[in-house]
Parts: structure tokens; C-alpha cells; sequence
């Protein structure tokens, strides 16, 4: 069992102020996987203390120096990358295949990434009179998710360095153990104490504490839109930075001349990657009512390739959800479809026959699914697909913008210009134009209710910065 009982709080492993305690449970068996403290506001208070101490120094490093501890931190992590994919595999319930390369790989690369950003991004120009400067936001507040752990983590954490900001951290207490093992990365390479400070618990408790703190500038949030809301409400009281990545319902448009196999399984690996535990995931699959039938026995016959396995074992497609509270949610997701009138073309509620341990859910579509019911509104988080149908290109806009999310999406056709149109018109953050792959370069986040700001790139590295204008006399004419 894996077992922590401190906290990293001002470069030092810190005994919690109460002796509460947060059980973590295995996906795979819903066994007892680990412990770790439950920490109380007084231990946010101190991790908040600690980053600002260390704010003016850290901001005064000089990016090159900042980019060398980057470098030795995703060489840390490197040498624990199986251990990472192990226990994250643990947490979230992903096949062990993809967590090495989606949970662990890409975050080490990441972490590169912003290392050469921190040493190539132009931080002051000269602007007529002026001389613009980018500096650090200053003590960012990081709450990440359990879905995709470390890499949220990454998102926020290494960008925030690389800008020279301290950061307080408070990951998901359902998947927190790679938090613990990057804190114990960072302490072996000796970042500056403050720099980085680790607690967990509550998000009620020591999210909020992070949210309403006059000391911390900036608070980077991922996860549910209505937690997100809190933590907008509870920051606009001292008018910190909110930056936030929250819910989806992407929908994945297949206009009347695309290959339709094609976008059937696209859609489908897009939405039941992790398990369905994906905020940017393709749920509504909008097809012209002309090819439903078609698009209906492509995915009953594509669904039948996503094998429920153990996700320890390299063979296993689709593993369960990371908790309990979460398969309960999707089978009533499921449940509610079918009630609403929805077709149920794969899948179901019930638990898979041979998984009653676990967190297993069956991959499941939904055909006929009307825009209106709840299903093709809220955001379920498992691997439920809901095939939708429209009359012509103009309605499946209009459907596919007909949400109060806006975090992703994808459309399909034979010509790609035409999809690149279509493309423009869905409000969203991101679209995937014929299955194009992910670019964790390009600029991640929503429209509307999927939140506010960008991770990944450039772009995510600029959230943690702040303007400031030094205006100069200018020279005066010669005579």
C-alpha cells in the first residue's frame, strides 16, 4: 500500500496540522490502494506562506537558470516513468499501453518544452516610448483533476516556474500519488524551497482556501464546470487571475460526404479514450438522418473492438473508471437515456459480466438521441456515445453550437476546405478536422461554460505573465 503522510510545503516534508486521512482506491479492483493526509486551511496557509517568500527571488532567476531545474525535473521524472504509469494506471483506470505514453511521456515533454520556452520567449520590447515587459504573475494556486493527473499538473506547474511564479498545489485526492512523486522529483533537484509547495485534501477546504487567499495571485483550475464556478465566485473577491478548463460535450459533425467508417471509429476512439474520462471528448455524433442506419451498424460493429480488460495487463483495451461515485454516475447517465427514448445500439447499464470488482463500465451508444434530453446536454464522463441525427449542414451547426460548453469537436468530410468552413462556425476551443491528431503546441481550452484561458504552448506559458509598461521621455526633435 502506498502510504504518505506529509506534505511539501517551503522545501521541506512537513507533519499535517490534523490527523485526518483520504483513502485512494485501485480502478482496477476497488481495493485499498493507498493513504494520504486530509490537510486542513491552517496547512494551505502555510504553503501559501512559503510560496511567497519565495516569490521575488524565483522571479529574479534568470530564465536559464529556471529552464536548467525544468530539465533536471523532467529527467526525474523520466527515471521513475514506469512507477508514474503504474500508479496512475492505478488511479484513473487507463490501459497501462496508453498511460505511458498519454499519462507519463507526454508530461516529461512538456516539461522540456517549457524549459526551451523559458529560455527563447522575448520577455521586453520596445514599443514607441515604452519599454513592455512581461513579468510573473507571482504565487499561483494550482488545482488539478484525477483524470489526466500528472499531465494537468504539468500544464500548470511547469509553465508557472518557467515564468518564475511560486506555486501551491493541490492535486485531486482520487488520483494524488503522482503529485507526491514529482514532489519528491523537485525536492531531489534542489528548486529553491517555496518555489513548489504540495498539499492536499478537500476541494471545499484547501481548494477554497487557495481561491479566497489575498496572498495568492493567480488561481489555474481544472475540473467541473460547477466547481469551477465556485472557485470564480470565491476568487472574485480579491480580483485574482482566474484561469479555468472545465467541462465539454464536443460534438463530432459528419457532413453528407465523409467517409463515414472513417469518422464513426474516430469518433468513437475520441470518446472513449480514458475511458470517457475526457473533457474534450467526441460525445454527440451528428449524422445526417439519411445515413443513420449506416453510422448505427458501424459503430455497433466498431464498439465490439473496445475489450474490457485489467488495465495492468498491455493487452487490455478499455479499462474501468477511477472510482465508484463515478461508474454510478454514468450508469444513471445511461439509465436516464434509454427513459428519455434513446436507442440503446451497445452497451448498457449493467455491470460487464465478469467485472463485478472494479469500477467496469460497458462501452455504450445511444442511437436517436434527441439534441433536448439530458444525454446529449450534460456531461457524462464515460465512454457513452449519443448519435445524433440533422437535416442539413446549417442544422448540424446549430446543434452542435446548441450547448453551454464549448471545449472541442470535430468534422468530417471528403473535402477539407468544407470542413474547415463548418469548423469556423462551431464555438468551441478546438476542432479536429478528419480525425487531426492532437497539438500539445497549439492553445487547449473553451468557449462559454468549458472556462476561460489556454494551456499548452506559448499560449499557456503567457497565462502566468503579467504586462507592465516603463514609459521613457521620448527624445526631443532637433531643431
Amino acid at each position: 500500500m502506498i502510504t504518505y503522510d506529509k506534505f511539501y510545503i517551503g522545501g521541506e516534508w512537513v507533519a499535517p496540522i490534523g490527523a485526518g486521512t483520504l483513502d485512494v482506491f485501485h480502478s482496477a479492483d476497488g481495493k485499498l490502494m493507498g493513504r494520504i493526509p486530509e490537510g486542513a486551511a491552517d496547512d494551505t496557509e502555510a504553503a501559501i506562506a512559503a510560496a511567497v517568500k519565495a516569490r521575488d527571488a524565483w522571479a529574479a532567476t534568470p530564465p536559464a537558470k529556471r529552464a536548467d531545474y525544468l530539465l533536471k525535473i523532467a529527467a526525474g521524472l523520466e527515471a521513475r516513468a514506469e512507477e508514474l504509469a503504474q500508479v496512475i494506471t492505478g488511479e484513473t483506470g487507463m490501459p497501462i499501453r496508453v498511460s505511458r505514453a498519454v499519462q507519463v511521456a507526454a508530461p516529461i515533454q512538456h516539461w522540456r518544452h517549457y524549459a526551451e520556452l523559458a529560455q527563447t520567449f522575448v520577455f521586453e520590447a520596445r514599443v514607441g516610448n515604452s519599454l513592455v515587459v512581461r513579468e510573473p504573475v507571482g504565487v499561483v494556486g494550482a488545482i488539478t483533476p484525477w483524470n489526466y493527473p500528472l499531465n494537468q499538473i504539468t500544464v500548470k506547474v511547469a509553465p508557472a516556474l518557467a515564468a518564475g511564479c511560486t506555486v501551491v498545489l493541490k492535486p485531486s485526492e482520487v488520483a494524488p500519488f503522482d503529485a507526491f512523486i514529482l514532489a519528491e522529483v523537485i525536492a531531489q533537484v534542489g528548486l529553491p524551497a517555496g518555489v513548489f509547495n504540495l498539499v492536499t485534501g478537500l476541494g471545499p477546504v484547501a481548494g477554497e482556501m487557495l481561491a479566497r487567499h489575498p496572498d495568492v495571485d493567480m488561481v489555474s483550475f481544472t475540473g467541473s464546470t460547477r466547481a469551477g464556478k465556485r472557485v470564480s465566485e470565491v476568487a472574485s473577491q480579491t480580483v485574482k487571475r482566474v484561469a479555468l478548463e472545465l467541462g465539454g460535450k464536443s460534438a463530432s459533425i459528419v457532413l453528407d460526404d465523409a467517409d463515414m467508417a472513417a469518422a464513426v471509429k474516430g469518433t468513437l476512439n475520441a470518446c472513449y479514450l480514458n475511458s470517457g474520462q475526457t473533457c474534450a471528448a467526441h460525445t454527440r455524433l451528428l449524422v445526417p438522418a439519411t445515413r443513420y442506419d449506416e453510422a448505427k451498424a458501424l459503430a455497433k460493429e466498431s464498439v465490439a473492438r473496445f475489450t474490457l480488460g485489467d488495465p495492468r495487463e498491455d493487452s487490455t483495451r478499455l479499462g474501468p473508471l477511477a472510482s465508484e461515485a463515478q461508474r454510478e454516475r454514468v450508469q444513471s447517465y445511461i439509465r436516464k437515456g434509454l427513459a428519455e427514448g434513446a436507442e440503446l445500439i451497445a452497451g448498457g447499464d449493467a455491470v460487464p459480466e465478469g467485472f463485478e470488482a472494479g469500477f467496469f463500465v460497458q462501452p455504450t451508444v445511444l442511437g436517436r438521441v434527441a439534441p433536448e434530453t439530458t444525454v446529449a446536454r450534460e456531461e457524462i464522463f464515460g465512454p457513452v456515445l449519443s448519435i445524433i441525427t440533422y437535416q442539413d449542414e446549417a442544422d448540424a451547426v446549430r446543434i452542435a453550437n446548441d450547448s453551454i460548453y464549448g471545449l472541442a469537436g470535430g468534422v468530417w468530410s471528403g473535402d477539407e476546405a468544407r470542413a474547415a468552413r463548418v469548423a469556423r462556425q462551431i464555438r468551441t476551443g478546438q476542432v479536429s478536422i478528419n480525425g487531426g491528431e492532437f497539438n500539445v503546441e497549439a492553445p487547449f481550452g473553451g468557449f462559454k461554460q468549458s472556462g476561460n484561458g489556454r494551456e499548452n504552448g506559448v499560449y499557456g506559458f503567457e497565462e502566468f505573465l503579467e504586462y507592465k509598461s516603463l514609459q521613457f521621455r521620448a527624445a526631443k526633435a532637433e531643431k
